[in-house]
């Protein structure tokens, strides 16, 4: 975590999410989560819109990366996601695109921003692409989203239309747990208690099957 968010950007929210339900939450009121709460998949109030190009080849990306832990027999990796909101308050809320008010915090300032103008004339300049990478320092949106009451264990929620201008850090991480015989031990144990398509531990094929469908489901295209 401390590699891949090391950056001059202030991390207001990180998120380490794998596709599976079962106690995949902090358990903490929404009062009490900072830029340091380790969120989880069920925590996860955001769609995630990427620009068309680096959609695409985070798509590839990502299916790549699934294609060779599978292969190597590697499961219970996760997608961290750290993402720098550009406007805040000085209380540390998150504020909407179109609801900028002056934040008066110090420590944002000297921190650099993106503004749609900004990415626009970046991508349409590739001599500008140098300055990000796939996962590192890319301007983006996020989208809030809200779950459907009654429907606690939903993992994608519904899209409020909600707005933030976001710049965005993220990786596959804890990519050396092999599905040994301690991980198929306690696959079956807790299939026996939960619904098994709920639990992190499983086939490295269905792992990256249900990663995959998950990822592509809270990364977007912007258009």
């Amino acid at each position: 975590m401390g590699n891949l968010f090391c950056s001059e950007y202030t991390i207001h929210r990180r998120f380490d999410l794998k596709g599976s339900s079962l106690g995949r939450t902090t358990d903490k009121p929404e009062s009490e989560i900072d830029g340091n709460t380790i969120l989880k998949d069920l925590d996860l109030n955001f769609i995630f819109r990427l620009h068309k190009p680096f959609f695409q080849q985070f798509c590839r990306q990502i299916d790549r990366d699934c294609e060779f832990l599978e292969q190597e027999r590697i499961m219970d990796y996760s997608l961290l996601v750290g993402l720098y909101f550009r406007e805040t308050s000085v209380a540390g809320y998150l504020i909407p695109t179109g609801a900028r008010t002056p934040t008066g915090d110090p420590d944002d300032e000297g921190t650099p921003h993106f503004s749609r103008a900004d990415v626009d004339q970046l991508l349409n300049d590739p001599s500008r692409w140098a300055s990000i990478k796939l996962g590192v320092n890319m301007p983006a949106r996020v989208e809030r989203t809200v779950r459907s009451t009654g429907c606690e264990l939903q993992l994608v929620g519904e899209p409020t239309g909600e707005f933030y201008e976001v710049v965005m850090f993220f990786g596959i991480i804890d990519i050396l747990q092999d599905y040994d015989i301690s991980k198929k031990l306690e696959h079956a144990y807790k299939s026996i208690q939960y619904d098994p398509t709920s639990i992190s531990a499983v086939d490295p094929r269905q792992y990256s099957r249900r990663f995959r469908d998950f990822i592509f489901k809270i990364f977007i295209e912007d258009a």
